[in-house]
């Protein structure tokens, strides 16, 4: 077990987020399939961010990183971004996602981290 010296963002979907997702056409292999809330929730993203001592530190990380976090979660649904609502604004990812501030990271495993850069 080893302390990360990161802490993050747990990002869970609410009733907006869902209702744009089932407005979304069902493609051929079956994906954009329409979920209830709780369906979306039981699934969260979690994201990583620098060590926080504060909580403006985590004010700092919401201001600085909202704009990514909304696109990565909009982007599992809607990959080209045809259907991504315009404009987007800090407020609009405060109505769609519940944030859960998390200060420690524990990675419980005794394997060595996989990094894969992810297109931003």
């Amino acid at each position: 077990m080893k302390l990360l010296n990161r802490s993050a963002f747990a990002v869970v979907p609410k009733q907006p987020f869902v209702d744009w997702a089932n407005a979304l056409a069902s493609d051929e292999e079956g994906l954009n399939e329409t979920l209830t809330l709780a369906e979306h929730q039981r699934e969260g993203t979690v994201y990583l961010i620098d060590e926080v001592q504060s909580e403006e530190d985590f004010e700092h990380a919401i201001a600085q990183f909202w704009p990514k976090m909304f696109e990565n979660e909009l982007a599992a649904w809607d990959e080209m971004g045809d259907a991504w609502p315009e404009p987007r604004t800090q407020a609009m990812f405060a109505d769609w996602f519940e944030l859960k501030p998390q200060v420690m990271a524990i990675d419980l495993l005794s394997e060595p981290l996989m990094t894969a850069a992810l297109e931003s």
